[in-house]
């Protein structure tokens, strides 16, 4: 906690802006659009490396979580304060930190995969910030987001030998989704099964289980929409600038639409149980993995002629 305490003593109303902002950069959102970018618009295979980062280290972090059950900073230490801002986001239990798993991951990844030395250079910067971004706004401890932080750089040299060459490999691909997909079944089955103790915070339970079947839902989605894409689609990803750019924007927009559309729907169908966020997840992943790519051979005209 001291360092936290050092950071607190540090805050100021424009600091607090700018952390703000850069631990945005942890979000699931920009690691979706960072692995849907790669995905549609530079490479397959990479694009399910970062897939692959990302699900799996989501799943170890939402695991530990569970597991070890520690509550957030200003809960353990009640004389500790938070930049209130940040107090939203902050869900479910303290350790490991998420934002954390998922910067490192999204990013060290891009900066393995990349043959630019300048984006090599640049992905690292979030990498180091928002880890720091955490422990200032005070939602994270020292050892969660170091924790993390190994975490997903081990994941993330461990992972990248066996997607490096899955072009000559197509079986091993096949391989690794499934396990993604039996390793996110476990965790369904770990939260809904295993004997927590009973002053358990209902609350970062409920996020635990909502985070579980999230996952499988787009573990499962991944491995249908790989299969659909290598037996019958195999979309290109090549096209010229403008298209690239029409293929990102609407996709994001078709993406999003179905993410937020299928919510309410589902939850009405469910009865408001959180197994809806598999179906809602896997739909998601469908149209972002199969659906909308049958449509790129629209974008890829010019370069044809």
């Amino acid at each position: 906690m001291g360092i936290l305490y050092f950071f607190e003593s540090i805050r100021s109303p424009v600091l607090d802006q700018i952390m703000s902002l850069i631990t945005h950069l942890g979000e699931e959102a920009v690691f979706l659009v960072a692995a849907l970018l790669i995905f549609w618009c530079v490479d397959k295979n990479r694009g399910y490396y970062l897939m692959a980062v990302g699900f799996v280290g989501t799943i170890l972090n939402q695991f530990l979580k569970l597991v070890f059950r520690i509550p957030r900073p200003w809960v353990r230490d009640p004389n500790f304060t938070i930049v209130e801002s940040a107090r939203a986001e902050a869900t479910g239990y303290s350790f490991p930190s998420g934002h954390t798993q998922n910067v490192v991951g999204t990013f060290a990844a891009i900066s393995i995969t990349t043959r630019h030395n300048w984006l090599r250079a640049a992905a690292w910067i979030p990498v180091i910030l928002v880890p720091i971004s955490r422990m200032y706004l005070g939602v994270h401890t020292p050892l969660d987001v170091g924790v993390s932080f190994v975490l997903a750089l081990v994941l993330v040299f461990l992972l990248h030998p066996l997607f490096a060459d899955a072009d000559r490999n197509p079986g091993r691909l096949y391989l690794i989704l499934l396990i993604m997909a039996a390793a996110a079944a476990s965790y369904v089955l770990f939260v809904e099964f295993f004997p927590f103790p009973a002053d358990i915070d209902p609350d970062n339970y409920a996020e635990g289980v909502k985070n579980a079947y999230s996952l499988l839902g787009a573990v499962l989605g991944v491995n249908v929409a790989h299969f659909i894409d290598d037996r019958f689609l195999r979309f290109d990803t090549a096209a010229p600038i403008g298209g690239q750019v029409l293929k990102l924007i609407i996709g994001f927009a078709v993406v999003l639409a179905v993410k937020e559309g299928l919510k309410p729907l589902l939850n009405m169908l469910f009865g408001g149980h959180l197994a809806s966020n598999a179906l809602r997840y896997f739909a998601v992943v469908i149209v972002a993995g199969c659906l909308w790519p049958a449509c790129f051979p629209l974008f890829s005209r010019g370069r044809r002629r």
